[in-house]
Order: structure tokens, then C-alpha cells, then sequence
């Protein structure tokens, strides 16, 4: 049966500039681009409000997202180039970023009523379109649920004291949290991770799930319910993308389970443990999916 119900996602699609025994390869990238891609994949129609050019590197992220059904909300391909993040190897191998990267929110119709809207990463604090999705979000026209994954970039946002309290109103406006520990551990650095998490929960969501690379995941709801799930097993060929496959499986199994939306704001307030348990599992076995091959190749449906 035809869902009309649409998710939308904002934020960055760049091109990830990777050197090679060739030379430097372009690569499409952005954590929110991923989700998006990740959420159409599982069946959902989904429009991605970013910011490219016209040009050969926003013609290959345009190429990127059609194979995967994403749709671009018109007016994304407005920016005057599409930016970039070169990446560069030092003496130990440890990858650095160089970001080439503007950021404009492009206008939202009134009229596209989301079911859910997702948000994250360098586009939700950058200046100047960080200001209008927050305000879009805080507005919430079609009160949809909002989820939100910081993804948080220092190279590019700044000082964490610049970006907190951006940062920490993103998380009074959503619905849904997911946060690693290390961008956690970066914003309250004299926190232990799982307290602040805790505290974030006081704010007003509903969920915070707190991942933690191979110590697993913590998932606490504002019903009192506590989960924690072990990392996935299985080989690994790099974690690329695994926290952008982990949240657009999370939106998936509200989504299936009638838990977005205002219908289903109570749903999702009142979750039980087995519930969440379920839908952390589920969440868990998509990042799996994700690990085990190279690069941010979210999972189809068929593979879930």
C-alpha cells in the first residue's frame, strides 16, 4: 500500500576528497546526505534539503542520491560551488579534514507536512542556514517528531563553547537524540558521558540513545525504560557511515511502529522495554550491515 507520509532531511551534502595511489577521488558525503540515503532505502520517500552547486561535484551528489530515491528539495542546488572536505593522512595514518563548506537552508514549502524531520551534524550549527533550521524546527509547522544527531565536526563548528548552546537547543526542540559519547565527551569534557546524556534527557525528549563505538550503545527513554546493547558482531571493514545507518534505522523503526507524527507522539512517550529493545536491536543490525563494507553503503530493506 502507497505511505504519502515523507521524511525530511536537513542538512550538508559535500564531496569527500580522498587521496589514492591515482590521486584524489571524489566521493559524495555528509552525515545527513547518508541518512537520507539510509531512510530511502528502507522503503520511505524522503526530501533532502541541502546546499550544492551547479556543478560536476553537485551533479555527482545529485547522481548519488537519485540511485537511491531521494529526492533534493528544489532550490538546494542554489549555492554558488559544492563544498568539500579534503582529507589528509598524517604520519600515523590518523585522517584530518580540510572543509571547503557553505551553508544556506534553502526554502521550505509550507505545504510538505513531514512526518518526521531529521537534523544534524555541520549544517545544524554553521552560519547562516544553521539559525533558519533551528528556527524551522522550533516552529515545527506539521509537528512532526525531530530527530536530531550532532555528528559534531570541531574542524568546522568552531570552539565547544561557541557551539553548546546551539547545540543544546537543537536538543530541547527534538523528539529523538542520538549522540556519541566522544562528541558528548567534547561538549562537557568534565562529564562523564552517560550524565550528560541523562541531563539532556531532562530537557524534553522522549529518547537519547548514547553509542559508544565498540562498548555498544545506551538507550534511555524519558519513560524511565534503559536498554544497553552490545556493539554489532561480524567483520569490519571500516565504520564509515555506521552512526548515520544506526539513525536512519532508529527513524525506521518508529516509523514502522507508528511512533512519529503527532498520532504518534504518545506511542512514542510511553514506549515499553520490549519495544525499545526491539528498536535498538533493529538499529544495531543496520549499523552492522554498514561495517561490514567499505565506505557509508547503507543498507537496503531486503538486507535488514
Amino acid at each position: 500500500m502507497f505511505n504519502p507520509a515523507v521524511a525530511l532531511v536537513i542538512g550538508e551534502s559535500l564531496i569527500d576528497i580522498v587521496p589514492s595511489a591515482i590521486g584524489p577521488v571524489d566521493y559524495p558525503g555528509g552525515s545527513p546526505m547518508n541518512v537520507a540515503i539510509g531512510l530511502s532505502r528502507l522503503g520511505h520517500r524522503v526530501t533532502l534539503a541541502t546546499w550544492i552547486g551547479k556543478d560536476e561535484r553537485g551533479s555527482l551528489i545529485e547522481s548519488h542520491i537519485a540511485k537511491s530515491g531521494v529526492q533534493m528539495l528544489p532550490g538546494s542546488d542554489a549555492a554558488g560551488h559544492t563544498s568539500s572536505a579534503e582529507v589528509r593522512f598524517d604520519k600515523g595514518g590518523t585522517a584530518h579534514y580540510v572543509f571547503d563548506l557553505s551553508w544556506q537552508l534553502p526554502p521550505i514549502p509550507v505545504d510538505l507536512d513531514p512526518l518526521v524531520v531529521h537534523i544534524g551534524s555541520i549544517a545544524a550549527t554553521l552560519a547562516p542556514g544553521g539559525a533558519d533550521a533551528l528556527a524551522y524546527v522550533r516552529a515545527n509547522p506539521s509537528r512532526a517528531t525531530v530527530t536530531y544527531d550532532p555528528n559534531i565536526r570541531p574542524q568546522i563548528i568552531g570552539p565547544a563553547d561557541d557551539v553548546r548552546e546551539c547545540i543544546e537547543a537543537y536538543v530541547d526542540a527534538a523528539d529523538v537524540v542520538k549522540v556519541s559519547d566522544e562528541d558528548i565527551s567534547w561538549l562537557y569534557p568534565d562529564v562523564d558521558p552517560l550524565a550528560a546524556t541523562r541531563a539532556w534527557l531532562t530537557r524534553g525528549c522522549s529518547l537519547i540513545v548514547l553509542t559508544r563505538g565498540a562498548q555498544g550503545v545506551i538507550a534511555i527513554t524519558a519513560g524511565g525504560r534503559e536498554y544497553e546493547a552490545p556493539a554489532p558482531s561480524g567483520p569490519v571493514a571500516d565504520t564509515v557511515g555506521a552512526g548515520d545507518s544506526f539513525m536512519a534505522m532508529l527513524v525506521h523503526g518508529l516509523w514502522e511502529n507508528q511512533m512519529l507524527g503527532a498520532p504518534g507522539g504518545e506511542a512514542l512517550s510511553q514506549m515499553t522495554q520490549g519495544e525499545l529493545e526491539a528498536l535498538i536491536t533493529l538499529a544495531s543490525r543496520g549499523a552492522g550491515v554498514t561495517v561490514s563494507r567499505p565506505g557509508a553503503n547503507p543498507p537496503w530493506l531486503c538486507e535488514i
